[in-house]
């Protein structure tokens, strides 16, 4: 599952690039110095990390109490079916607002972006990163539902911080070369990422039906326990 959340964040890199290659592309990196500008970039990246990591720790925490009630089975196949009606019905999921609070909290975050995007001190880059791992994505709330699928906080923190690692490759290419993906292989990749998104839903499905098979449906582990105490 942890490689899905790679490969999930490097598709899925090709829909960030609309939705935050722009703050990539403004980072205000010096120009003129190439290794503090990886620097620089470096630390954006460790930001959104960062950020990402934090909010798969507080759901994988959130799944774990899944786990300790027994429902973590089941958990899984909600998830999957979610993200597999989110790639299917996506005029439903846009249709659901989001409260005043959240929405205040969205703004004051884009505000922060702004006047971080003015600066260039050493902290800076950092908290343009953190910042924007705050910001809506769909992707993101994909990433987050199998967060939210591990049986612990540790997991979904590495969850969020794998699915993160993969988008860094694409987005540190925009801020290098501007905007390059265009044309038929921006498309291809496009048209790919719902059906990544379909087949991650499908693997967390299998998973929560127990089936036995390793490493994709294993048997859950209440049914080990009861096996291994059967009388013979």
């Amino acid at each position: 599952m942890f490689l899905s959340a790679l490969i999930f964040g490097l598709l899925g890199s090709f829909h960030c690039i609309g939705m935050c290659g722009p703050i990539a592309f403004m980072l205000p990196v010096d120009r003129q110095k190439p290794v503090k500008r990886f620097f620089q970039i470096l630390s954006y990246h460790l930001g959104r990390l960062f950020t990402y990591s934090l909010i798969g720790l507080l759901f994988g925490f959130l799944g774990k109490g899944f786990f300790f009630f027994g429902f973590q089975q089941q958990l899984s196949i909600v998830v999957g079916i979610s993200m597999i009606l989110f790639i299917l019905f996506p005029r439903i999921f846009k249709r659901v607002n989001f409260s005043s609070k959240i929405s205040n909290l969205i703004f004051k975050v884009k505000n922060a972006l702004g006047k971080e995007l003015k600066k260039k001190g050493n902290d800076t880059f950092f908290t343009i990163g953190f910042l924007n791992g705050f910001l809506p994505c769909g992707l993101v709330y994909m990433a987050v539902f199998g967060a939210l699928a591990t049986t612990n906080a540790f997991s979904g923190s590495l969850y969020m911080f794998l699915f993160g690692l993969g988008t860094i490759p694409l987005m540190t290419a925009v801020v290098y070369l501007g905007n390059f993906t265009k044309g038929t292989f921006k498309k291809n990749i496009q048209k790919a990422i719902p059906v990544v998104v379909v087949c991650i839903g499908a693997l967390f499905i299998l998973r929560g039906l127990g089936l036995g098979i390793p490493y994709v449906s294993p048997t859950p582990i209440l049914e080990m326990v009861s096996s291994n105490n059967t009388c013979h």
